[in-house]
């Protein structure tokens, strides 16, 4: 129906291909349960006529740039309106090194872990961008990258290494290695194999294990992460550590403030705060960086989470954002709890992060700016709608609603399970938007999106879950109808024991292949973390 021909394809074939598609695509829809995506989204009236129009926001958003076709003056205000909600400094000024700088990303929160992997690689690895002074004939000068030299007591001064853990995102594995962005696995596998801090002669771990392991809430175990990191701060390392706030799968929230808070008397015992970043020391030309990094992923939290800090909700919600003084970037993605039509969000830093030269007028250089080239003019219009239609207090009251429903569903889970009988898994994260429960039958797996991952939780044991996102506008009569599908006898027609068939996972941490040629240097998801 849709195949295309070099002569095109006719008006009446073209019109029926594409009301078939509006209908395939309302019918997942209504039935969508799934993912973090909010689907229920009201920007036609307001924006459909932006798309005759090509709106590229190409390059810095505090630049005006010559592409006039672009909407960065609307782009700014929303930067301005996260940036006071994630408490960094207002408005952007390149000459505060407090205050804040960021962008909308054309993709989502993938495009902005790339954006801090890639910015906090060069800022831990000592490198800048600087006025080459032997290249200035009075055009214009040349820009170059230099390269920090280690000092000889330290090899390993700029060197850095990253810590995530064993529920982050899959992208963020497939960022690293795009940037060959050493893992603390590919290092201490290859360098001191017999040394894991975690189990002394044992394998080293591909990722920082969770609290509880793979049945736990997902949140990071920030006792394993501190003497992980502890481990190659003494070496020298330089180091950076990705957190989560609304992991995929389990919507787990890491504690940022307790790993900060553990983690910076580390990074003084060892000297990486506000170490010197020397390039030539005979025309002093250096700066003063830290030699840590603190990212957060806040692809869905970071969107919603504020307004429950003061909502009187029993549980505490922990801080993520820039109160905290050692957050260095964040990223948050628009199209899940916001909603948006295509993949977008927001990345944001601090200026004083960005990449700059050293403090001396005679090297001027400048600063990073985005990850793309062209970028979406149209996404920053589409938060900018949302925002102006919600109020603060309206969406308090939307996180709340769906606190209310996770919960519901949870015990609605349960009381299915009871009444047929199979013990479904069924557990929620605290404060998750998500309920995660035993697989169904594939006919519902389709019907209501659902995103999957299999535990092993055992020798030979594997777990086979699924897991619903309780969304903005999620109707409850669409709940009813689901915990009523789960009661089907074609739902779990076998009684299944809480095995099922074994597949062998990645090789151990540290296994060496047969020849011994094989250097591991991460475990790359392949399913799981809502990869399918």
């Amino acid at each position: 129906m849709f195949t295309l021909t070099p002569d095109g394809v006719p008006e009446d074939r073209r019109r029926e291909a594409l009301a078939c598609f509006e209908e395939h695509t309302r019918a997942q829809q209504a039935t969508f349960l799934g993912y973090q995506a909010n689907e229920h989204l009201d920007y036609t009236g307001d924006l459909a006529w932006l798309l005759d129009f090509h709106v590229n926001n190409v390059g810095d958003p505090f630049v005006r740039g010559n592409f006039r076709l672009n909407s960065k003056l609307v782009e700014r205000e929303v930067l301005d309106y996260y940036a006071r909600l994630w408490h960094a400094k207002v408005p952007h000024d390149p000459a505060d090194a407090e205050s804040y700088w960021g962008y909308v990303l054309t993709m989502g929160s993938t495009e902005g872990n790339i954006m801090a992997l890639w910015n906090a690689r060069d800022y831990l690895a000592g490198r800048a961008l600087m006025v080459d002074p032997a290249a200035d004939d009075g055009g214009v000068p040349r820009l170059t990258w230099v390269q920090a030299k280690a000092p000889p007591d330290n090899p390993n001064a700029y060197d850095p290494i990253i810590f995530y853990s064993e529920d982050t995102h899959y992208s963020f594995t497939k960022a690293a290695r795009v940037l060959n962005f050493k893992t603390f696995y590919e290092v201490g596998s290859r360098d001191y194999p017999d040394d894991c801090p975690l189990s002394p002669g044992g394998p080293w771990p591909t990722e920082v294990p969770s609290v509880g392991g793979v049945l736990g809430n997902g949140d990071i175990d920030v006792d394993k992460l501190a003497v992980l990191v502890e481990f190659f701060a003494a070496k020298g390392h330089p180091i950076m550590v990705s957190l989560n706030y609304g992991s995929t799968f389990k919507c787990a929230y890491d504690d940022v403030e307790r790993v900060t808070e553990r983690l910076l008397p580390i990074f003084l015992r060892y000297g990486l705060v506000d170490r010197q970043v020397e390039y030539d020391r005979e025309k002093r030309r250096y700066d003063v960086r830290h030699g840590f990094w603190i990212h957060v992923d806040g692809a869905l939290g970071a969107a919603y989470m504020p307004f429950l800090a003061d909502a009187g909700l029993p549980e505490r919600v922990p801080p993520f954002d820039f109160r905290l003084p050692y957050v260095f970037s964040l990223v948050m993605s628009g199209h899940k709890w916001v909603g948006a039509p295509w993949p977008c969000g927001v990345f944001m830093t601090k200026v004083k992060y960005q990449l700059r030269p050293p403090d001396d007028p005679e090297y001027i250089g400048a600063q990073d700016s985005t990850f793309a080239g062209s970028r979406n003019g149209f996404s920053p219009l589409i938060l900018w709608s949302y925002l102006a239609r919600h109020s603060y207090g309206e969406q308090t009251r939307l996180a709340l609603e769906a606190q209310q429903l996770a919960g519901q569903v949870r015990d609605g889970l349960a009381a299915v399970g009871r009444k047929i009988g199979l013990d479904l898994w069924v557990d929620r994260s605290p404060l998750a938007l998500t309920v995660r429960f035993r697989r169904p039958a594939q006919k519902y797996v389709d019907k209501y999106s659902l995103s999957l991952e299999t535990l092993p939780v055992g020798p030979q044991q594997n777990r086979e879950l699924a897991h619903v996102y309780l969304m903005p506008g999620i109707d409850r009569g669409l709940i009813a109808q689901f915990l009523d599908d789960l009661t089907q006898q074609d739902a779990y027609p076998r009684q299944v024991t809480e095995l099922t068939e074994w597949a062998p996972g990645p090789v151990a941490a540290g296994a060496a292949s047969p020849d011994g040629q094989v250097t591991r240097l991460a475990e790359v998801p392949a399913t799981g973390r809502g990869f399918r």
